[in-house]
């Protein structure tokens, strides 16, 4: 799944941290896999026309083409970096949503006051999960599947549970 959970001790206190990213897939290797293939698929019907005026004809929109998926492949990669944080201990959450350029959002709200939910339909996704609290409500994971939101949804509902529960002293 395309996001982590994480727990430590801070203080006294237990500290959950959850980061969430887009699913990549197309990793670098395949990158270079599909542009060499589309480069081969492209040249190979060139080759009956090698000495004529029609491969300088057809040999710009090929390359045009050949260019349209480098960019579209670039910008899906530089798009995929964004990420999304998530702290969760007993006093507060903390979300912080780190786009691949433009400015970090942050959202905060005390532990007890903060509520997961699930909106089966209506969002802009199936199965949309937000975070509410302190008069505001946030989306998280939307960039998920459907199934990975599910599941974020029963993980966040379960840490925020935990952070409530009170410490018995030691």
């Amino acid at each position: 799944m395309p996001y982590e959970w994480s727990a430590s001790r801070e203080s006294g206190k237990t500290v959950r941290r959850l980061r969430l990213w887009p699913h990549r897939s197309l990793p670098r290797k395949g990158f270079a896999t599909v542009i060499l293939g589309a480069f081969a698929m492209i040249i190979l019907p060139l080759f009956p026309l090698l000495g004529t005026v029609f491969v300088w004809e057809l040999l710009p929109f090929l390359l045009m083409a050949l260019a349209g998926l480098w960019w579209g492949l670039q910008r899906s990669y530089r798009d995929a970096q964004l990420s999304e944080e998530l702290r969760i201990d007993p006093d507060e959450v903390h979300l912080r949503r780190i786009p691949p350029r433009g400015q970090v959002r942050e959202w905060r709200c005390q532990s007890h006051w903060s509520k997961v939910q699930i909106h089966r339909s209506g969002g802009p996704v199936a199965d949309y999960v937000t975070l509410r609290g302190c008069g505001r409500e946030v989306e998280i994971g939307a960039f998920l599947s459907q199934d990975e939101r599910k599941a974020l949804f029963r993980d966040l509902s379960e840490a925020l549970e935990d952070a409530r529960r009170p410490v018995p002293p030691d």
